[in-house]
């Protein structure tokens, strides 16, 4: 169907609706909010759409890195006027959601780096490649341009939350081995729009990191006994069986972990409770952050959570990797972190932990 309203099937309190709506360019427009969406659609454009890159494999880092040549002409940092993930006013120019309005918006993105008809690389000696199968998404989480996963309020964190579930969904079905939902915020990550949103990976390969998880849990690692241990002290909140707290082996300073107490392999598994105080929890970090640095605070934030098959001991986690040591000070990653993957710490997880629990 290219246009079609449906109530979603979700753990999360409250009915949750999802439009499903396709774009004059082929790609899909999902929109979800609380109560059903039927605004008519507004203008569009046609153009042409990337279908992927490629991946190669490297040798002595056992990765697979994707390679894809038209992300160099993705949008960059747009006027206001010019914002792309702003809903589209008549007589304002076409955006990539064609609708005067919405709750919170997930569509596939125009200059993705995977894709499901991704073409087939050139063969090269010694170098093993492949087709970089898989999705890309963006979340948009406000027609607002400006705001934060704290100012967005509960209500539409746990709409995103249910967002992020149905994707996992559609994406496992497609075949996507690995799923990653994350955002990159601020100009110190290198985020090119300020609106406020995330993106989706959907991996046809799981990533060399989550393969290295998987195995530790399947080894027998214990999140749940780590959160306990680590509460007392390290703890930052607590809310309906979810923990928020800073890892005692944290690579990042002011790092901050989020997961249920008891193991679940992602948020689908989670009781309207989890979810909830999940939502909570993903509020207060963001606010805490900004708060004890005075400014919008740049971070990496990801959600891990166990692949499509393989994956039954994992333990899901949302992290905060926040690129400041300090107020007016980049936690960069240089020479020794991206040639070793060894990272100087310059803030101790303890003394973090108490900071950021005092704000």
């Amino acid at each position: 169907m290219t246009d079609h309203t449906e109530l979603l099937d979700t753990p999360v309190s409250g009915a949750v609706h999802k439009r499903s709506f396709a774009k004059a360019d082929g790609r899909m427009l999902y929109l979800y909010g609380r109560t059903p969406h039927a605004l008519p659609p507004q203008a569009q454009d046609t153009d042409d759409i990337a279908t992927g890159g490629e991946l190669r494999f490297h040798p002595l880092r056992g990765e697979w890195n994707i390679y894809a040549a038209h992300r160099q002409d993705r949008t960059f940092k747009p006027a206001a006027a010019d914002d792309p993930l702003a809903p589209t006013k008549p007589g304002r120019p076409n955006t990539e959601i064609p609708f005067a309005d919405f709750e919170l918006a997930i569509f596939e993105n125009k200059f993705s780096g995977l894709h499901p008809q991704a073409p087939q690389p050139k063969v090269l000696d010694g170098v093993d490649s492949m087709a970089a199968i898989g999705a890309c998404d963006v979340i948009v989480y406000t027609p607002g341009a400006a705001g934060s996963m704290h100012t967005i309020g509960q209500d539409r964190r746990e709409v995103l939350i249910a967002a992020w579930i149905d994707r996992y969904a559609a994406l496992f079905h497609q075949g996507c081995d690995y799923v990653l939902p994350f955002e990159n915020r601020g100009d110190e990550v290198g985020a090119t729009l300020h609106h406020p949103h995330g993106q989706i990976y959907g991996f046809g390969t799981v990533p060399q990191v989550q393969k290295t998880a998987i195995d530790a849990f399947a080894r027998g690692y214990d999140l749940a006994a780590e959160i306990a241990a680590a509460m007392p002290d390290y703890g930052l909140a607590e809310a309906g069986n979810i923990a928020a707290w800073c890892p005692r082996f944290a690579r990042f300073p002011y790092e901050v972990w989020i997961a249920p107490q008891q193991r679940r392999a992602g948020p689908w598994e989670l009781s309207a409770q989890e979810i909830s105080g999940f939502a909570t929890l993903l509020g207060g970090v963001t606010r805490r952050y900004d708060a004890f640095f005075g400014r919008a605070t740049p971070y990496m934030f990801a959600l891990h959570s166990a692949p499509r098959t393989g994956g039954a001991h994992y333990h899901f986690s949302a992290q905060f990797y926040p690129l400041l040591r300090a107020r007016d000070r980049v936690k960069y990653l240089a020479s020794v972190e991206q040639h070793t993957g060894v990272f100087t710490v310059d803030v101790m997880p303890e003394s973090a932990a108490e900071t950021l629990r005092a704000v």
